[in-house]
């Protein structure tokens, strides 16, 4: 029954990653060409709603399943770390139409294929976690 609880949103943001077009390799491809405002409106709906969210859950210090209060660690701004890492990301986003989250709404659709790109994705976030220590700050 507690798996539940995560199976639900998954279906529910699979549902909308799908209706929104999201999963759509046509889609990235255009937003990557600048040809259409499709992909960069859902994307700002996306920060909007975040920003939104954040903001309740910190005014309304609003806990976790666990019960405790959800906290937010402040983050260094450093440039040239966010500068190489949105490169890389963008660069794999690209190259395989398919960013994180639409990666598994892919699986869910029978597209095989993209299981290559969450075996390479899941050993490059293993890498960086191995490596990090040794990394530029």
């Amino acid at each position: 029954m507690k798996v539940l609880r995560y199976i639900i949103p998954g279906i529910l943001f699979g549902i909308v990653m799908t209706k929104s077009e999201a999963v759509s390799w046509f889609r990235i491809q255009e937003m990557f060409r600048f040809e259409s405002f499709h992909m960069y409106g859902i994307i700002g709906t996306a920060v909007i709603l975040a920003a939104i969210m954040v903001f309740l859950i910190k005014r309304r210090r609003v806990k976790n399943l666990d019960g405790n209060e959800i906290k937010f660690n402040p983050k260094s701004m450093s440039i040239p770390r966010y500068l190489f890492g949105g490169i890389i990301f963008g660069m794999g986003w690209a190259t395989t139409g398919a960013c994180p989250g639409p990666m598994f709404t892919l699986v869910g659709h029978g597209v095989w294929t993209i299981l290559i790109v969450i075996v390479s994705a899941t050993i490059g976030t293993y890498a960086y976690g191995a490596l990090r220590s040794k990394l530029p700050h």
